[in-house]
């Protein structure tokens, strides 16, 4: 069995790349990654000898360099994770976000479709999505698949067409496909321009945190590890043509998130508790900004047996031990490009 994992030095994409090869020794997997400023080869240097594993650095918005890499190889399914994903850099830079999250898909779906041909038995193509497709939810209520689309920001609607594209081959060429929806993950190797990492990094450098608006805007948070088991047993026992919503049951506010988070970080650091809720500082709200995602996972609890491993407490001390003990790769990946693009985003 030849996997192809795309992103998959990214955040997400090498916790899925690692469980794969660690679990399956009997399959091979391929992970093509642009290495763009979220690659990170560094977050695979356990695994990257492993006789099952092969690095491709390709992105996908080359239609010919895709198409190649299928021919040469030969891929019999697929796990597609490569995106522009923070809304931040969508507002910015849409068209960036068109070029990889729609065309790039497009480039791979037309790649698998050229390999794979009518016989598709053994085929399989799985789309990663976002929860943010549904749009914003009210004080209640749960997105499930059934939800319609709304995208709100440029990167909710690159990943909505997306979606579209692969049903649209799903229905017109009988193509073999899967799409999840996902709510925000945490966790290790997590590039910090995201919320948790930006603030645990902020808070070592005694920097300010920033918030948007009144902080009043509610995610549902998931473990990346338990995501990427999500992502093992859909891509092993999901439906051909089915959606998977993947959810933490685990709705925060974000400045109730925050507080946690800077307790926790003081407690660690042997900090007086608010010494790091004093860097707390509201910034100007972003554009298209929804009030609250929360994901109803009970299909993929019903139907496949998956359900989180571990609570937002659990994983959140997890994930701010993991960052003080890796020092090193923080440092690494907050210099250069990045420290540019948080002067312009966070201090402008």
């Amino acid at each position: 069995m030849k996997i192809l994992v795309t992103g998959g030095a990214g955040f997400i994409g090498s916790h899925v790349v690692r469980r794969l090869v660690m679990t399956y020794p009997e399959y091979h997997i391929y992970n093509l990654d642009a290495l763009t400023y979220a690659g990170n080869l560094e977050n695979l240097t356990d695994i990257d000898q492993a006789p099952n594993y092969t690095f491709l650095k390709a992105d996908i918005t080359d239609a010919s360099h895709i198409q190649t890499l299928f021919e040469t190889y030969r891929f019999d399914k697929v796990v597609h994770l490569a995106a522009e994903s923070h809304v931040d850099r969508s507002i910015k830079d849409p068209l960036a976000f068109v070029r990889t999250n729609v065309i790039g898909t497009m480039n791979l779906l037309n790649a698998c479709t050229s390999i794979w041909k009518e016989d598709t038995e053994n085929n399989l193509f799985y789309h990663i999505s976002t929860d943010e497709v549904y749009g914003s939810l009210g004080a209640d209520g749960l997105f499930t698949e059934e939800t319609s689309y709304s995208p709100n920001s440029p990167y909710a609607a690159s990943k909505a067409s997306s979606d579209h594209f692969v049903r649209a081959y799903g229905e017109t060429y009988n193509f073999p496909f899967i799409i999840s929806n996902c709510s925000n993950n945490y966790g290790p190797n997590h590039f910090p321009e995201k919320l948790i990492p930006l603030f645990i990094n902020n808070i070592l450098e005694m920097k300010p945190l920033p918030v948007y608006g009144d902080g009043n805007y509610t995610r549902d948070w998931l473990y990346v590890l338990d995501h990427a088991i999500a992502i093992d047993t859909i891509l092993h026992k999901g439906k051909v043509g089915e959606t998977y919503n993947i959810g933490g049951f685990n709705e925060w506010k974000n400045i109730d998130l925050v507080h946690l988070l800077c307790d926790m970080m003081d407690d660690t650091l042997s900090r007086k508790r608010g010494t790091s809720a004093s860097l707390i500082t509201y910034v100007k709200d972003r554009p298209g900004h929804d009030k609250r995602y929360a994901i109803d996972a009970s299909k993929i609890n019903k139907e496949l047996g998956w359900k989180p491993s571990v609570t937002f407490e659990e994983g959140l001390k997890a994930t701010i031990d993991w960052y003080l003990n890796n020092k090193t790769w923080l440092e690494q990946v907050t210099s250069g490009d990045y420290q540019d693009y948080y002067t312009k985003m966070y201090q402008s």
